[in-house]
This record gives C-alpha cells, sequence and structure tokens, in this order.
C-alpha cells in the first residue's frame, strides 16, 4: 500500500500560535488556498479512498483534494486522526500554557507520551487511536494508494511508531501545512519515500 499524508491547511490560529487541539478551527485564507494547491498537486494520483480527521480544517482540506481526483475516491471522516486533545490548554499559547500550570508543563515538556494536559490526552493514547485507524486501513486497502488528511500531532504520531521512533521524540518529524509525506506499506513494516514536500506550495 502507498500511504500519502496530508497535513490540513493554515488556520488563524496557526498563525497566532495557539494550540488548537480538538477545536474545530476552519481554514482561513491561506489555508483554502494551500488546500487547492496539494489538490492539484495530487491531481495526477489514483488515490483509491481518502480518510480524513472529521475536524473542517481537515475534512475541507480533503474535499478539495477529492473534487479533483477524475473519479472521486470515497471520502472517510474518522475522529481517531483528530489532533491530540489539550484539554485545557486549548486556545492558548506556548506561554499561556507554561504559566497556567507550570510545573506541569514542565513535566509534559519532557514526557508528553505518558502525561497529559488538564483534561486532554497523552501522546500514548494519541498513538493508540491513531493505530487502530491505521491498522484498518492497511487490512482494508491492500495494494492500494491511501491518503490521510490529519494534524501534526496524529501525523507526526504515526510517523514515529511505524519507524520505531520514541514517541517523545515524535516532534523531530516536521509535517507542515499542506504538506505531503508518502509512506510504503510492505506486512509489518513501511518505507519512508518522502517527508514534509511543500515544493507545490512554492509554486506562483
Amino acid at each position: 500500500m502507498k500511504l500519502l499524508l496530508t497535513r490540513h491547511g493554515q488556520t488563524d490560529w496557526n498563525i497566532a500560535g495557539r494550540y488548537q487541539g480538538q477545536s474545530d478551527i476552519p481554514l482561513n485564507q491561506t489555508g483554502q488556498l494551500q488546500a487547492d494547491q496539494i489538490a492539484k498537486r495530487l491531481s495526477t494520483e489514483t488515490i483509491h479512498a481518502i480518510y480524513s480527521s472529521d475536524l473542517s480544517r481537515a475534512k475541507d482540506t480533503a474535499l478539495k483534494i477529492s473534487n479533483m481526483q477524475g473519479q472521486s475516491p470515497a471520502l472517510h471522516t474518522d475522529s481517531r486522526w483528530r489532533e491530540l486533545s489539550f484539554g485545557d490548554w486549548e486556545g492558548m499559547t506556548y506561554k499561556e500554557m507554561s504559566a497556567h500550570s507550570p510545573e506541569l508543563f514542565s513535566k509534559w515538556m519532557v514526557n508528553p507520551r505518558d502525561i497529559s494536559t488538564p483534561n486532554g490526552e497523552t501522546l500514548a493514547q494519541l498513538a493508540e487511536r491513531v493505530k487502530t485507524a491505521f491498522d484498518e486501513i492497511k487490512n482494508h486497502h491492500k495494494d492500494q494508494t491511501i491518503l490521510v488528511v490529519g494534524h501534526s500531532g496524529s501525523l507526526q504520531t504515526l510517523l514515529a511508531f511505524t519507524l520505531g521512533v520514541d514517541l517523545n521524540r515524535y516532534w523531530q518529524f516536521r509535517v507542515g501545512q499542506a504538506s505531503l509525506s508518502e509512506l510504503n506499506v510492505v506486512e509489518d513494516s513501511v518505507v519512508l519515500n518522502l517527508l514534509n514536500d511543500i515544493t507545490h506550495l512554492q509554486e506562483k
């Protein structure tokens, strides 16, 4: 299976540096343009199915990609591809989160795999739901090309556990807005062919 990974386009909270988590923040004008650009980039790919987070910024990006396909592939929305829940910290900036609960913030920064934000979830919990979604796709789409439209957290977590990287180092995978990454999935192993390609966003 060829697995294509795309993050949603830009939102106003991205610009403001606010942690969106599972808050349903829509694409802004730049995000809409980025979604059009990744849709154009993928228009020459034969995509058999698209799986997307059910949050509008991801779903609207996925819809644009689907509409640019010659034969629109099935589009499945799935809450398991949502961003990490930041709980009470959603909508805050890095500084605001640190000021809210300094001690917890310091521990969370070191070990987000096992420590959650207030009323949020841990990286381990995020990885568990992403893995179940990934396993279902792998079982149902052997030898096909599948696209997942998600968020930085869900896609970085997927890359980490499929490539054997400690979840606490998931941030080492850069997944930019409307970027394209590609994995070849063979049995129980994966090969990373492409990571965070944004050349389509630089076109005039």
